[in-house]
This record gives C-alpha cells, structure tokens and sequence, in this order.
C-alpha cells in the first residue's frame, strides 16, 4: 500500500492565506497575510506536498491570485497541487511550466469533461479533477451552484483517461472541524479505479489515525487546513504516524 499523503491546504483569497466555513466566502478567517510564508513553515514542519486553492479564481473563473501563488512557487521545496479559476488548456499550461506538480480541474470537469480528457492526454498524471459533493450532488462555480451530476457520476467520466487523482471534498464539513466523511470517500475510492484524495472536516490526530486503518487503504491522501491553522493538529505527530503505517505495510 502507497503511503498516504497529507496535504496541508493554502486557501487563497485577496492575496492571503484563509481558511472558510461550508465554502461561504463571508465566513473567511485569515490566517497568514503572506501565503509564501506559510508555505514555507510547512515544508519546514515536513510536510512534502501542498494542496494550493485560489478561492477568488474559482468563483471569477480565472485565476486571481497568480501573484500570490508565484510568490509560493518562487521559494517552495516540496510539490504542490493547484486549483481554482482552471478552465482552459492556456490556464493549466501555464501553471505546470511554472513549477506546479499538477493542477486540479473542478468546475469545468462538470461542463466540458472533454477538456479534462485532453489535459489529461497532453498532461499525464499532472491533472487531478476536484469534486466537491453537498449531499452527494457535485457543487461548481465556487461552490456558488449545485450541479444534478453525483460524485461518482462525474469520476467514473474520467476512467482510463490519465487522471492522476480525485480530490473529493465534503461541502458540509469543510472548514468545520467535523472530521472527514470516510464513508462517502472511501466509497467513491472503492468505485474507481483513479486514486482518491479525501477533503473537509479533518480535526484530529484521531481522524490521521483513522486513516491508517484497513478500510482506507484505498485512499491516496487526505488535505488538513483549519485544524493546523488552530493547533488543533500537531503536524510532526500527524506525518509520523503516517509514515509509521506505511512502513509496516
């Protein structure tokens, strides 16, 4: 079994480092007003992939917070994984010549999945595809709309396309300390045959723990924010009882 990856998450909106509830960009809190600078403090802590969201892009449909996210790039020593604001094939070209590992296609995954099959192509294991559910519907624009196409609908779209992963958020719980919807992810991994990323609610050491067990082996990772922001988490603890399970598999 893979080890399981924890990503720690930068939301970006005006050029800061926040965190929101639900995806309601009126409950933001900032967390650090230089992104750069908490890029660093992860890669410091030993984290070694960053999952990096332009909140502003995903809602205009553009990126907004390019400089900010080429302030992150121009210092950062572990991957990252960017989405937001991605709906054409300049966008992500652009993105991964800059230095990103691999960019992620939510929103336009659901309108024009022919675009996410022809990055996919041209970009191999660089394109992971964001579905982010409210109850079992897949959300788009910023979370702003709900669509009528269910997660597993919009992954099973993308099979044997080069997809390198599925992001799957729980709109309900992100943000919210809630813990992750192991269920729901576990599920949607155990459907497809692309690797799943689960997202939204991750609070505790117990919720890394639960990510060692048996039932999430299929899991490829899992994206923290609020709980490292707060304290909540201790992120050495976190990535060594990762690393511990991965090594006695």
């Amino acid at each position: 079994m893979a080890p399981v990856i924890l990503f720690p998450a930068i939301d970006l909106k005006n050029g800061e480092c926040v965190r929101l509830l639900r995806g309601d960009m009126a409950q933001a809190t900032v967390f650090n007003m230089d992104p750069a600078a908490q890029a660093r403090a992860f890669a410091d802590q030993g984290f070694e992939y960053l999952h990096v969201v332009d909140l502003d892009g995903a809602f205009a449909g553009v990126p907004v917070n390019a400089e900010a996210v080429r302030r992150i790039l121009s210092g950062l020593t572990m991957k990252m994984q960017l989405g937001g604001g991605v709906r054409d094939m300049r966008t992500v070209r652009g993105w991964l010549e800059s230095g990103v590992t691999r960019v992620i296609i939510g929103t336009a995954a659901v309108h024009d999945p022919d675009f996410v099959r022809e990055a996919a192509r041209l970009y191999p294991e660089r394109i992971a595809v964001g579905i982010d559910a409210r109850d079992g519907r897949v959300a788009v624009d910023g979370w702003a709309k709900t669509s009528d196409v269910s997660a597993l609908e919009l992954g099973r779209r993308f099979e044997d396309v080069g997809v390198a992963a599925i992001i799957y958020t729980d709109i309900s719980r992100d943000g919210a300390l809630a813990g992750l919807n192991i269920a729901s992810t576990v599920a949607l991994a155990e459907a497809l045959t692309i690797p799943v990323i689960a997202s939204g609610g991750l609070a505790s050491i117990e919720d890394i723990r639960r990510l060692t067990e048996p039932d999430c082996g299929r899991l490829a990772g899992a994206i923290v924010g609020r709980a490292l922001y707060d304290g909540r988490l201790d992120p050495r603890e976190a990535l060594a009882i990762l690393r511990a399970s991965s090594a006695a598999v």
